[in-house]
């Protein structure tokens, strides 16, 4: 078999570059970190229009009618730009929230008790119920939006966020109520690890690139640290890294398989903040200044690093699946998944 990317994927990849390098370059990048504030709306709706949340949605649903692995791509290039805001939701969104797939609507999504991502600036929340973590074995979910969002979000406080681009809110206990549609199974929280994944895979993909182009640059002693062994071996260590992580993810993401898919979250993980990590070292003193790009990657990479499926919880699920209990269950995503028949409100 030939696990190579076709043209039209590279082609698709190569395109969403672009449009990333044309609407969010990185003096986009410093000023929305500068700025602060709101998600950028507009910036939401050019991803809309250019299909990066309809990707999967068929196309007689107004949808590109693409799978899984495409999908994967286009949140690797996502990483590598440090695109801010609740991608992952929003695109597990389109079809079941009015808006979401053309980027009219932003999406996130809460589930455990972890932190969620932009919720003030949400116009409608995925909130999962209690189920079996390890198997994916989700009960059901619900969409919040209109006057329960409101209720929803003034429950909430807001918490310091690690990533300036990202700003966090913890809600207490609540009772869920009854009758509203479902958000997302079992099967779509693998999905949304693995998209988080390829997201991962850009930025440690991107961070080894810097490393390089500085150690290629930067003179010390009439040479460029580039030179020195140490420095070297870093660079070495990072691409070892970042290639077995793109394997992994590719591979997952024509499977389907959930254990594939935590064995590429974790991967994708340890590439993101350990490669962060030795691409700031090889920076040495102004990888730490605020004007580096460098502590975003890293700062964003341990958010992503707690999202949807945690290290620990990767862990206990592929030990299951060694454990040879059953078969977890597999997923269809690779070839994209149908409109949910309820839900089309915002």
């Amino acid at each position: 078999m030939d696990f190579q990317l076709s043209d039209d994927q590279r082609a698709l990849r190569s395109g969403m570059r672009d449009l990333l390098g044309a609407v969010f370059d990185r003096d986009r990048l410093r000023a929305a970190v500068e700025r602060g504030g709101p998600l950028d709306r507009a910036l939401w709706r050019e991803l809309g229009a250019a299909g990066f949340f309809a990707l999967r949605l068929p196309e007689e649903a107004g949808g590109v009618g693409l799978g899984l692995p495409e999908a994967v791509l286009l949140f690797e290039e996502a990483g590598r730009a440090l695109l801010p805001g609740p991608l992952v939701a929003t695109h597990l969104a389109a079809g079941l929230v009015k808006g979401a797939a053309e980027g009219e609507a932003v999406v996130t999504a809460v589930a455990a008790d972890l932190p969620a991502a932009h919720l003030a600036e949400a116009d409608a929340v995925l909130v999962g119920l209690p189920g079996d973590e390890l198997s994916g074995d989700v009960p059901g979910a619900e969409v919040l939006s209109g006057e329960a969002l409101r209720a929803f979000v003034a429950a909430a406080r807001p918490v310091r966020s690690v990533d300036p681009l990202t700003p966090l809110h913890r809600w207490a206990g609540r009772t869920v109520p009854t009758g509203a549609p479902q958000a997302y199974s079992g099967t779509l929280r693998y999905e949304a690890a693995l998209l988080t994944a390829a997201e991962q895979l850009g930025s440690a993909a991107r961070t080894t690139e810097a490393a390089v182009q500085h150690a290629g640059e930067r003179q010390q002693f009439g040479s460029p640290v580039g030179s020195f062994q140490a420095v070297k071996h870093l660079c070495a260590d990072m691409l070892a890294r970042t290639e077995p992580a793109r394997a992994a993810l590719y591979a997952a993401a024509v499977t389907g398989d959930p254990a594939e898919i935590a064995a590429a979250k974790l991967l994708a993980d340890e590439a993101a903040v350990s490669n962060a990590r030795d691409c700031l070292q090889i920076h040495g003193g102004m990888g730490f200044t605020w004007e580096a790009d460098v502590h975003l990657h890293l700062k964003r990479a341990w958010l992503r690093a707690a999202s949807w499926l945690t290290g620990a919880g990767a862990e206990e699920l592929l030990a299951a699946d060694l454990g040879s209990a059953g078969r977890l269950p597999r997923s269809s995503a690779a070839y994209g998944r149908p409109v949910p028949e309820a839900g089309g409100g915002g």
